[in-house]
């Protein structure tokens, strides 16, 4: 059984262990493999505020550095170092698209954690429907198996931007073409 100290002590150790990451830019989580240590009292609200323990995580930089080791593994979202995998809980995608801008033919877009992303081949861009409320659920892919859901005012700007292309609404990035929703059926 993990204790609140071995927790608070692993809480340290991850993040130690993510600074001394090599290189610059994101660390090669994909790459590392260690043994499943437990789970960490870390939840990433539907709101994409990161919480321990009930309490909100209240140093941006720390939830940066975090993000920068989130793994999406077919059972769970995890912290991963080379010598630790902790499972968090996730309520719905782990980053938020707070602003989106064009240049030339991309759209760019930022998440609440700093990353930019491109949407095209290698990061798509889709609207679902959320299945209890019918409204959409714009989400665009990050890296490896983790997305960014679009906040209300982004997806408003990328409706702004939209063209009707047979029978939907579209928006173009990269040489790709992504449907935001049916023409007149109040996308947004």
């Amino acid at each position: 059984m993990v204790g609140a100290t071995d927790i608070a002590s692993g809480l340290n150790a991850v993040a130690k262990a993510a600074q001394q990451a090599p290189g610059r830019g994101l660390p090669p989580v994909h790459l590392w493999n260690p043994a499943h240590c437990g789970a960490i009292d870390i939840v990433i609200r539907r709101d994409g505020v990161w919480m321990h323990e009930g309490s909100p995580i209240g140093r941006p930089e720390m939830v940066r550095l975090f993000s920068t080791i989130l793994r999406k593994d077919p059972d769970s979202y995890y912290l991963v170092t080379p010598v630790e995998k902790l499972s968090i809980t996730v309520e719905d995608l782990p980053f938020r698209a707070v602003a989106v801008r064009r240049e030339g033919d991309q759209l760019i877009f930022t998440t609440d954690r700093g990353d930019e992303v491109v949407a095209g081949a290698d990061h798509a861009l889709e609207v679902e429907t959320d299945p209890a409320t019918g409204e959409p659920a714009p989400r665009v892919h990050v890296r490896g198996d983790l997305w960014a859901r679009l906040t209300r005012p982004v997806f408003y700007e990328l409706v702004e931007m939209a063209s009707p292309a047979d029978g939907a609404l579209v928006v173009m990035s990269g040489g790709q073409t992504f449907a935001l929703g049916p023409v007149g059926e109040g996308v947004g």
